[in-house]
């Protein structure tokens, strides 16, 4: 069958999509298919233009009766889960979204690995979250700070008029109130401070953490570095990078606490640039990816949909709050952090776009 005739500048932008793209007729007939759905069915877009699209799927009819709806605008969109037919390899599911074009009779029919689908949706509720998170710590914060300067103002009159003997109890309240306060402070750090933007070189960031890692754990712990140097520059605020970075490799290193006794710690810094990908809601042509990998023994299962709430801790004594601070300095260069955790290998990713 001779491929349809179109324009093919019109579909070029297509190409520079990682997800899966075919435009179709209403009959199915593919038209046009990106480097990326070439890629994933081991063919060329020649081969694959003019094919009947629907057959590419272990259910053809479910394409098919999509289509001869969207033919006769019963939707603007539809989307559904089905099985992507690959040549020497498994049905690779995929989350089918049917849209139609400017044309009449055209369709786009947009595939997402259902892995990367529930990756976006993984990453829309963490911004959900620390956004709501970080609206529930200021407003925890200030409603806590007012009443606690009352308590230790009268703890304080209170040791003037009172013997010797019972100035301890008072001492008590001055010094959990000054605790309290601390916490308040550090709650409050991120949205205190102004955002300082400068020129920032990731690995200026890194080696200045390794440092101090280095400084506070000087034996049984090796740093490794694994640097991608060509990364540009970037504007952001370095000091609050160096604070994500750190307080992401400290929690690790405490983590670590008993491979370092025994010699064999290793904390990882690992920086790659990612090409046309989405995060945040957005897609980005560039993106720095920074992992901070370890080999300690895992995220505890019971806290890890959870490990970027504020005052969660799986070490106990720990303030829950390293984490939380170190997603929302993140969030502030509109990037955000990842985790994937098994017994033996943590990778704390973060990513932030480049120009």
């Amino acid at each position: 069958m001779t491929p349809p005739k179109f324009r093919p500048d019109r579909f070029q932008a297509l190409d520079l999509l990682a997800t899966l793209v075919a435009v179709v007729r209403g009959d199915g007939t593919v038209l046009f298919a990106n480097s990326a759905l070439e890629d994933a069915l081991g063919s060329s877009r020649r081969t694959i233009e003019g094919k009947h699209f629907p057959t590419f799927f272990t259910e053809p009819a479910q394409l098919l009766v999509v289509l001869d709806g969207a033919r006769r605008n019963e939707y603007a969109a539809l989307r559904y889960d089905a099985f992507l037919i690959r040549p020497h390899a498994d049905p690779a599911p995929v989350h089918v979204v049917l849209a139609q074009t400017d044309q009449a009779n055209e369709f786009v029919v947009e595939m997402l690995p259902l892995e990367q689908q529930a990756r976006q949706d993984r990453e829309e509720r963490l911004i959900d979250q620390a956004q709501a998170n970080k609206e529930l710590i200021r407003n925890l914060a200030h409603e806590i700070k007012n009443p606690l300067g009352g308590i230790r103002g009268a703890a304080q009159l209170l040791e003037m008029d009172i013997g010797r003997e019972l100035k301890e109890y008072t001492r008590v309240i001055i010094h959990e109130a000054d605790r309290l306060q601390t916490l308040v402070d550090r709650l409050l750090a991120p949205h205190r401070k102004p955002h300082v933007v400068g020129d920032v070189n990731i690995h200026e960031v890194c080696e200045r953490v390794r440092s101090l890692i280095l400084a506070e754990f000087p034996r049984g712990l090796s740093v490794v570095r694994d640097y991608d140097t060509s990364i540009p520059e970037f504007r952001g605020d370095r000091e609050q990078l160096i604070q994500a970075v750190l307080n992401i490799a400290h929690n690790a290193c405490l983590a670590l606490n008993e491979r370092i006794a025994a010699g064999d710690a290793q904390l990882t810094f690992r920086s790659r640039i990612s090409r046309q990908v989405t995060f945040g809601k957005k897609r980005y042509r560039l993106a720095l990816e920074l992992h901070v990998i370890d080999n300690g023994p895992g995220v505890p299962e019971s806290i890890k949909d959870r490990i970027f709430f504020p005052l969660v801790s799986g070490r106990e004594g720990g303030s829950g709050l390293g984490l939380t601070l170190a997603q929302t300095f993140v969030q502030q260069h509109d990037g955000l952090i990842e985790c994937d955790s098994a017994p033996g290998r943590t990778d704390f990713k973060i990513l932030i776009p480049l120009p």
